[in-house]
């Protein structure tokens, strides 16, 4: 990942260890079960961010403003571009959101459907809401 800080290294390098660990809703612990939000605290704990408690969800739920309300009150902030080590926040029904957290080689996120955490690249039918910085990470 030339030219990525190290706090972005360290970001992705430590959503990448959730990687094979089993989907669950809520999830928060590698080997245990982790979902999208899960991921992107690794990647903010990786990269030395604290985040505050994330407010409980739903999963069937309406997330399209909390989502975005969520992550600006934690300290993220918009970006134009993605880099390594960005959140990305995905539109896949109306309403329903889901973080991802970019890598050297695609993203990495909770896959409900394969039931695992996965890295790779993101389906090209998944539109794009919005990419988001951790706060501090440059």
């Amino acid at each position: 990942m030339a030219g990525i800080t190290k706090r972005r290294r360290r970001a992705v390098a430590a959503a990448r260890a959730g990687v094979g660990t089993r989907f669950r809703a809520q999830g928060r612990t590698i080997g245990l079960g982790l979902d999208c939000v899960g991921v992107a605290l690794l990647a903010a704990a990786g990269a030395g961010v604290r985040l505050a408690p994330v407010p409980a969800y739903a999963l069937g739920g309406l997330h399209d403003d909390l989502l975005a309300a969520t992550l600006r009150a934690l300290g993220c902030r918009r970006v134009r571009r993605a880099k390594a080590g960005d959140l990305v926040e995905f539109a896949l029904a109306p309403g329903h959101r889901h973080l991802a957290v970019m890598s050297d080689r695609g993203i990495i996120h909770a896959h409900a459907g394969l039931g695992r955490v996965v890295e790779g690249p993101a389906p090209d039918d998944w539109p794009v809401v919005a990419h988001w910085a951790l706060p501090g990470v440059r």
